[in-house]
Parts: C-alpha cells; sequence; structure tokens
C-alpha cells in the first residue's frame, strides 16, 4: 500500500484526485494541501510515499516546495513538525505543458518524476506506483526536451564533491543505462539476471556516488556524461 498526499492549489482538483485515487486498492491519500508551505508541514508529520504535485502554482514556489520535501533539513523550521529517520516523500509532478527549463529545474530539486495533466487515470496511478517503488517517470512528451536541456546547459547537478561515471563498477554503469533506458528494477533484474534487492542496491551506490537524491537524476546524469543518446 503505498500513501499520497496530493498539492493544488484548487480545490475541486484535490477533490478529483482523491476520488480518483480512492478507488484503487493499493493507494491511499494520506491529505491534501493547497500551498507549498502546507505540503512541507504535511510531509513532514505524514510521511507519505508519495507526494502528487501540481506543477502550474509559481515557478519559485514550486521548486522550494519540492527542495523541502525531496531535501528535508536535519532540524525543522520553526512551527514545522520534526521529521522522523527515514526516506523524503518522491514527489511527482503534474505539469500542464513540456516547459524542459521548469523540469530541470524541479529535478535538481529532487522531483521523482513529471506527467502531464492530460494522461488517463490508469497512466496516472501506474506513475504514482512507480515513483513509490523508487522508479523514474518523464512523460514522453518531456523526455526530449529535458534531455536537450540538460545537454545544452551541462550544469552539473548538486553533487557535493560526488566523481563522475568513472567512478562507477562497470555493473553500476549496466545498471545506470539501464534505468536511463526507463527500465523498472524488475526488469533490469531479469535482463542482468540478479535479484530485485541487488538491483536495488546497485540503484542506492550510484545515487550516493553520482550525488543524486532521485532516481530520475540519475537519468539526467546518464544523458549529461553520454552513456546514453535520446531516440533520432
Amino acid at each position: 500500500m503505498a500513501s499520497v498526499l496530493i498539492v493544488d492549489d484548487q480545490s475541486l482538483q484535490r477533490v478529483g484526485l482523491r476520488m480518483l485515487l480512492a478507488g484503487v486498492p493499493d493507494l491511499t491519500v494520506v491529505g491534501d494541501a493547497a500551498s507549498g508551505a502546507e505540503a512541507v508541514r504535511m510531509s513532514a508529520a505524514l510521511r507519505p510515499d508519495v507526494v502528487l504535485m501540481d506543477g502550474r502554482r509559481p515557478l519559485a514556489d514550486d521548486i522550494e516546495t519540492i527542495r523541502r520535501i525531496a531535501r528535508p533539513a536535519p532540524l525543522a523550521a520553526v512551527g514545522e513538525a520534526a521529521r522522523p529517520p527515514g526516506p523524503p516523500p518522491r514527489v511527482l509532478v503534474l505539469t500542464s505543458g513540456t516547459d524542459a527549463a521548469h523540469a530541470y529545474a524541479a529535478l535538481r530539486a529532487g522531483a521523482g518524476g513529471f506527467l502531464l495533466k492530460d494522461a488517463t487515470p490508469d497512466e496516472l496511478t501506474a506513475a504514482v506506483r512507480a515513483v513509490a517503488a523508487g522508479d523514474a517517470v518523464i512523460t514522453p512528451e518531456l523526455t526530449r526536451a529535458l534531455i536537450d536541456t540538460v545537454r545544452h546547459e551541462r550544469a552539473a547537478l548538486p553533487r557535493d564533491g560526488a566523481a563522475g561515471p568513472d567512478a562507477l563498477t562497470e555493473r553500476e554503469r549496466d545498471v545506470l543505462v539501464a534505468v536511463a533506458s526507463g527500465w523498472s528494477n524488475a526488469e533490469i533484474a531479469a535482463r542482468l539476471s540478479i535479484a530485485p534487492t541487488t538491483v536495488k542496491s546497485h540503484v542506492s551506490h550510484i545515487l550516493a556516488k553520482i550525488g543524486a537524491r532521485a532516481r530520475v537524476q540519475a537519468v539526467a546524469f546518464a544523458y549529461e556524461y553520454g552513456l546514453v543518446h535520446p531516440a533520432a
């Protein structure tokens, strides 16, 4: 059972998403927030697996909210609940367009996935499950634009003192390429003939070495360093 916190400044949208997810047996909505500040407080208190966030709000507020949810400070700010130990929630952003600059900023802040708002209910629930499981989700319409942004800007992801791809073992590079190719953990395990738990271990080591906070950042890293290339 994956828990979800909904973030949207429009009450009707929050109600609609809650009703949609309420009918999915393996998903449970633990709350909804109307603002970034409320989302940060509720994510700290409720510890959802996934924060499903509307991407329509002002960019600065959006990015700061993602950053505070995806990489919480060691100590809570005044008026905020202290976070218990454990990984922070994963953020899935619902976007109405293919603004690669916005998506790249959200990715650098720690977003775990991007999905267009015109996605079908099945696509939405599948994306929530995938992000909850630690997989990367990038809507196909945004992938190429996001890759081009990464390649053109060549901006390093926030990875304090982290090394480049040369620091990865051969198996870690294989796993990283598979992740960037859109494979799930189960698919990687089957294709590389290793256990799913081993895949998770490799992914954790990769994220630590390259200084990424989310799997989707590893995807951008792989494209940035030319380990994989966009389809023609």
